[in-house]
């Protein structure tokens, strides 16, 4: 169904066209060979758009979409969606909000006294100042007595890393990044940030507050076992009759870590952990039912069931969490459309598309998203694990499961065992 529309453009005389049929589809055709982006009707060179999908397109070719506008927590372009591009609002005329989705208020490096930004001594990136050299604090308000030079010099570590790369360095002194928040003394210490208790604890001793598997001190990150025990943390009794490595062997199985990262290795025997958890099971704790969950805890999208973590579905469904129906009940056309992304790119080139919803490439595992835009592998590791097993990455951010926090949910906060 077309439109008419009753308008004397400027190319033609007594409503005759004084173009040629080919000057006036030259006029037309975008880059890519299309005549008003395949969306509209091309009418002595002038685009009448809607002319096949009423009402959704606009611009000089009929490239502009608002609906391709990204969305940022839960808003489109958290300011105004223009021809597939975000457009903020900046009623102050000072262009404070910024950012690809109109998420970034710079108006918060405002210096409360002088108005500034950063105090005027500083550069604001999305709402956090970065101060010049010499300068330190949320707003750049501080001066510092000594040069960069000195201040960097008494931040390395003996390593040769600045605050050992687990802390800032302010004015000399380092800020180490305390992940622990229910440590007194925090995790992470010493002049240099040289010191991480992290080490001292293995994947299972997160259930607990004991460092050296409770069999050690731990000193500066390193493990002194008590007599009759031995190990990096100190988890291998010597009145076993194997030795720690075939202990060790005999617990990872098709592992490279001992129980999977999931339990306790001591004497060749798996103890999986968080006690009392069925959904972690297996000899050497290598069934994790976890993770045929959704962050919402849905076991296999309630289209099939789990089986030593990999989710078994129900006929006419598949996926990871069997997320995904075998029928579509929409034209290919309209499902590519939901699956392009702002440039028109289907699912940013690193998947394909079915019924709407992108499907990654399985052959890159760490591709993930609404639209295939996002690496897991950004996810923080603990003992070589993403999201140390007791979470989801989302978006290159680990989602941890209740009891569990710390950016890589290493951390236990649920019931002492």
């Amino acid at each position: 169904m077309f439109f008419l529309i009753f308008v004397l453009l400027p190319s033609q005389v007594g409503g005759v066209c004084k173009l040629s049929t080919e000057s006036s589809l030259r006029r037309c055709r975008t880059p890519d060979g299309k005549i008003c982006s395949g969306r509209g009707k091309c009418n002595c060179g002038i685009c009448i758009c809607g002319a096949t999908e009423p009402g959704k397109f606009y611009g000089p070719r009929c490239e502009c979409q608002d609906w391709v506008c990204a969305t940022y927590n839960g808003k489109t372009c958290n300011g105004t969606c223009h021809c597939g591009s975000c457009m903020c609002n900046n009623e102050d005329e000072r262009g404070l909000v910024t950012g690809r989705f109109c998420e970034c208020d710079d108006s918060e490096c405002l210096d409360e006294e002088t108005g500034e930004i950063c105090g005027g001594h500083g550069q604001c990136y999305c709402g956090n100042c970065y101060c010049a050299a010499g300068w330190h604090g949320d707003k750049c308000e501080f001066q510092c007595a000594m040069s960069p030079w000195e201040s960097r010099q008494k931040c390395t570590s003996p390593d040769g890393k600045i605050c050992s790369n687990r802390g800032t360095c302010v004015c000399g002194e380092c800020s180490c990044h305390d992940v622990d928040p229910s440590g007194d003394w925090g995790d992470i210490h010493g002049d240099t940030c040289e010191c991480d208790e992290r080490n001292c604890h293995a994947t299972y001793d997160r259930y607990t507050d004991d460092f050296c598997s409770g069999h050690g001190q731990c000193n500066c990150g390193r493990c002194d076992c008590k007599e009759g025990w031995a190990g990096n943390k100190c988890e291998h009794p010597l009145s076993c009759s194997l030795s720690l490595e075939s202990s060790l062997k005999k617990c990872r199985g098709t592992s490279n870590l001992p129980c999977f990262g999931r339990g306790q290795c001591q004497c060749g025997q798996c103890t999986c952990h968080p006690p009392g958890d069925s959904r972690v099971h297996g000899k050497n704790c290598e069934c994790d039912d976890r993770q045929c969950e959704d962050i919402s805890g849905e076991v296999c999208g309630g289209h099939g069931y789990c089986s030593c973590g990999r989710c078994i579905c129900e006929e006419g469904w598949f996926g990871k969490l069997c997320q995904f129906p075998r029928s579509c009940d929409m034209s290919d056309a309209q499902s590519k459309e939901l699956c392009e992304t702002s440039d028109g790119v289907i699912c940013n080139g690193k998947g394909s598309c079915h019924c709407g919803k992108c499907i990654c490439n399985p052959r890159d595992w760490w591709v993930s998203g609404e639209y295939c835009e996002c690496d897991d592998r950004e996810c923080d590791r603990h003992d070589g694990i993403i999201c140390t097993g007791n979470g989801l990455c989302n978006c290159g951010n680990c989602e941890c499961w209740d009891g569990w926090t710390g950016n890589a949910c290493e951390i236990w906060v649920g019931e002492e065992y």
